[in-house]
């Protein structure tokens, strides 16, 4: 019984794919930043202000933004030398074998189901509460998951929004993208607005103590906002619909995070400002700033930018999973069915449906309050193998070829990442830990059951 057969790197690159490549550098890094600038920097920048670092709240950004670069640089390696769907769990199979290529995959589909549930979720929160403001809010058993004891039985506007978004998704990347990338530069136009109005109103007093809680309030502050900066990996996810894959992917990566660093600092930097640090633990942070300085249509301006902020990050998170399951099917260790391409618009129709099926029922009827931090520890594990992946890549196959992406000081750098991600995960608590353990345990169950016997290399063999 081989569970490391490996999928060639010969293979993947000359794979023929059916999917249209439409996109471009920008569409991707536009991608990157609808995944990755969600309500983190409407809310995560007050509240981690407040809480443990105060006006150096921006060192914590740095640090985290450091610890995410590593992993960036390693997706962006693999981006450049496998140019295919399906990102992690591809680079995955390719280098380690069959079972640790499928257990990424496993772990992304985990990672990605809970992101998109979750904003959907919070997306209908929002808008539960602005249709509320306006006298037309609706009956409180249509509010939110399934919890009779507190009155609810389904979250209609998750469930509603899910569908929409997927059918979206179904009509085409360049569709999808297209509307992602309006709200995301909406979106940025409300944070620039922000940051300008409120330039002219901070008071540098604001500012002392600097670091209020110490080193270890900063140390503290990063791991908090560390994740505020995931999401870029679901770039990798659209190599196969992209039309220089080799180099814009990786600087869809490397782009889109570079970017929402700057964004994360600058308006932490304008917001402990404006506020002293110790009124910031509120829900809506970047809001409330403006409403403390009197710029009252300001804060209902970047109030409704907040709506549109969760969008962005559902279509490209459901997206990502749409491919990755696409690309899991593909190669057999999930039913082929799913890797059928829609003959009209050229994308994986069912996989798509089905990730939008499974996202609908979690956002609209499941209480995800206990599963959130699972989403963290998982994609730490999938940022643990990619790193170390990136060192047997090297070995494996030598040096990128000129054109491609290179992670620079190499084996430093991954072993460093490697470290970072095992840091943040022994600082999770023990009940995801044991959640953890119980998805691994499914998931390997899975395959062995129906994965390798039906995997496109058991067939070959």
């Amino acid at each position: 019984m081989n569970v490391f057969r490996k999928m060639p790197l010969a293979s993947q690159e000359t794979r023929e794919t059916t999917l249209s490549k439409e996109l471009k550098t920008m569409d991707l890094v536009l991608l990157g930043l609808g995944a990755i600038v969600g309500t983190g920097i409407f809310v995560i920048t007050g509240t981690a202000a407040a809480a443990t670092a105060g006006p150096s709240l921006i060192i914590s950004f740095v640090i985290a933004a450091f610890s995410c670069a590593l992993s960036a640089l390693c997706f962006a390696e693999f981006a450049s030398r496998v140019p295919v769907s399906g990102g992690a769990y591809s680079y995955g199979y390719t280098i380690f074998g069959e079972v640790i290529g499928w257990l990424i995959g496993w772990l992304m589909i985990c990672q990605y189901l809970l992101a998109c549930a979750s904003v959907a979720s919070g997306w209908s929160g929002y808008l539960n509460g602005f249709l509320k403001g306006l006298g037309i809010g609706l009956p409180t058993a249509l509010t939110a998951s399934f919890q009779p004891e507190k009155g609810t039985y389904i979250d209609l506007i998750a469930v509603l929004i899910t569908l929409i978004v997927t059918i979206l998704i179904i009509q085409g990347a360049k569709r999808a993208l297209r509307l992602n990338n309006l709200m995301v530069l909406i979106k940025f136009s409300l944070i620039l607005l922000f940051i300008i109005v409120g330039f002219f109103y901070v008071k540098p007093e604001n500012w002392s103590p600097f670091m209020p809680f110490g080193m270890n309030g900063i140390m503290e502050g990063a791991a908090i906002v560390f994740f505020a900066f995931l999401g870029f990996d679901a770039v990798s996810t659209a190599a196969e619909e992209t039309k220089d894959a080799q180099k814009s992917v990786p600087r869809g990566i490397i782009g889109s995070l570079g970017i929402a660093t700057a964004l994360y600092i600058l308006v932490t930097l304008v917001l402990t400002g404006l506020v002293p640090f110790d009124q910031l633990d509120v829900r809506d942070a970047v809001s409330f700033a403006m409403r403390f300085i009197g710029q009252d249509f300001i804060a209902g301006l970047i109030s409704v930018g907040a709506i549109l902020t969760l969008l962005t990050v559902l279509i490209s998170m459901l997206y990502g999973l749409g491919r990755l399951l696409f690309a899991i099917s593909r190669d057999g260790l999930l039913p082929q069915s799913l890797s059928e391409i829609d003959e009209k618009n050229h994308t994986p129709k069912k996989a798509t449906i089905l990730a939008g099926i499974v996202t609908t029922v979690l956002a609209g009827v499941v209480p995800l309050d206990r599963l959130a931090e699972l989403t963290n520890i998982v994609t730490l594990m999938v940022f643990v193998i990619i790193a170390a992946g990136i060192i047997k890549l090297r070995k494996t196959f030598g040096e990128p070829k000129a054109g491609e992406f290179r992670v620079p000081l190499v084996p430093l750098l991954p072993i460093i990442s490697i470290l970072v991600c095992l840091y943040l995960m022994v600082q999770l608590s023990l009940s995801v830990w044991i959640a953890f353990g119980i998805w691994l345990v499914l998931g390997i169950l899975i395959y062995l059951l129906f994965g390798y016997h039906h995997s496109r290399l058991n067939q070959a063999e």
